[in-house]
């Protein structure tokens, strides 16, 4: 179904209309070329509101403004971004670990985590080294994350890109023979029979 658009200013054709003001006062009903006269005055315009009510309800307000925060309630918002997290080849050992929290943080939410190692110098030189401790440190992230981009050299820096891990409830014969082997129990005992 088509969404329904406010009538505005002259575009309002009933004899009379029910005002409210910019700041929710009633201004009761009138003519709406005078609820229009008022609207214009204060720089803003008249919009019908509730056309379906007798007289239909007018208020005066900035319909730019109005029609601007309306579509940003109605677009979806981006469900998972990339997050980007700059390493050195020289980053210390407390700031690598500052920023893998971050990275769980991030993936935790579900976003994806693109790690990138920022080169300088005679630092290109050993491009195979800083892949391999990019390695290493994506290796740290392996219970919440898995590598869906292993470390490329691209430019003056190495990029990677980890996802979170897939969560898969588990199912319920699984619990069934957990508890069972978890708990041992002893076959009956029946008496023998003698014939």
């Amino acid at each position: 179904m088509p969404e329904r658009r406010e009538r505005v200013n002259e575009q309002i054709r009933f004899p009379e209309v029910f005002v409210i003001s910019e700041t929710g006062e009633q201004m009761g009903v009138m003519h709406p070329r005078d609820a229009i006269d008022i609207a214009r005055e204060r720089g803003l315009d008249l919009v019908e509101v509730a056309p379906e009510a007798r007289p239909p309800v007018c208020k005066i307000l900035d319909y730019g403004k109005m029609r601007y925060e309306k579509s940003k309630r109605t677009t979806p918002k981006a469900k998972n971004e990339i997050k980007t997290i700059t390493l050195r080849p020289k980053t210390g050992e407390h700031d690598l670990q500052t920023k893998l929290t971050h990275a769980r943080k991030f993936l935790a939410r579900g976003d994806k985590v693109r790690f990138q190692v920022r080169l300088r110098g005679r630092e290109r030189a050993r491009i195979d080294l800083w892949c391999a401790n990019l390695e290493k440190v994506m290796e740290r992230l392996m219970d919440v994350a898995v590598v869906t981009q292993h470390p490329r050299h691209e430019g003056r820096a190495i990029f990677a890109l980890c996802e979170p891990l897939k969560k898969t409830a588990p199912t319920k014969s699984k619990d069934k023979e957990g508890a069972a082997s978890a708990a041992p129990v002893d076959p009956p005992t029946e008496p023998a029979k003698s014939d």
